[in-house]
């Protein structure tokens, strides 16, 4: 299988695309995988290797996100890049490689770029500060069907980006909305509630996100499919937060 691949590179505040033929790839190889023979050949022949992210491979980490003929990690739907298969490209296809572009992910070098930005918004109030002990026997603190399967659905969140790097305003309402709503639909997140979506959503904004107006983009790409009533939902608790705060 032959594909070439014209990736950014950047190692400086500007970069440029370069294309790099490639022959000789199984169909079964992960698109990771194409970028580690690339590289290998660019090392043997004395060339500076391209940097990407990557960590566990296995969908779960959220490192290997780029943009993939202007795709968040590909074409195949609820998939990272990491578990992107070539069989999914055509012979002789040309696929170009980029880095999120959002201005709160600067890029560091290459494919890479700097994501602290998502750990900030989550230090800002995504966890729950009440001390709770030892954990409690498993059915001592009931929980509704629908809330704990919400929470799941929301903690599947890998925090990759790709919502923020699909987004036409570069927002990451997705992400703090599946932080937020994780813990605040169960009984342990509740005391913190409003004020966690108040002060996720102030970070959110401080480090440079833009506005969510519901396009839907981020939900397109999310790798773990969380939904956009998510975002209704922090929105809905915002909205509670700011009303106690007027009232009091």
């Amino acid at each position: 299988m032959r594909l070439t691949l014209r990736i950014w590179r950047q190692s400086g505040p500007t970069g440029r695309l370069v294309d790099y033929p490639l022959d000789g790839l199984s169909p079964d190889m992960s698109f990771l995988e194409a970028l580690d023979v690339l590289n290998e050949r660019l090392v043997l022949a004395g060339e500076e290797p391209v940097a990407f992210d990557h960590d566990c491979r296995e969908g779960i980490c959220g490192a290997c996100g780029v943009m993939i003929n202007g795709v968040a990690h590909g074409p195949q739907k609820a998939t990272t890049a990491c578990q992107l298969h070539l069989r999914h490209f055509r012979d002789g296809d040309v696929l170009t490689v980029e880095p999120w572009r959002a201005e709160p992910f600067p890029v560091l070098r290459d494919l890479v770029v700097d994501r602290s930005a998502l750990d900030r918004i989550v230090a800002a109030g995504g966890y729950v500060s009440a001390p709770t002990g030892s954990a409690p026997d498993a059915h001592a603190t009931p929980v509704p069907k629908p809330d704990a399967d919400t929470a799941f659905e929301a903690a599947a969140c890998i925090g990759c980006g790709a919502c923020v790097a699909a987004c036409p305003n570069g927002s990451a309402m997705l992400f703090t909305a599946a932080k937020a709503t994780h813990l605040g639909v169960l009984p342990q997140g509740q005391p913190e509630r409003y004020s966690r979506a108040r002060d996720m959503v102030a970070e959110h904004d401080a480090a440079g996100f833009g506005g969510c107006t519901n396009t839907g983009e981020c939900t397109a790409v999310c790798p773990k499919g969380i939904p956009l009533t998510t975002i209704t939902r922090l929105n809905a608790d915002l909205l509670r937060a700011h009303t106690s705060r007027s009232d009091r």
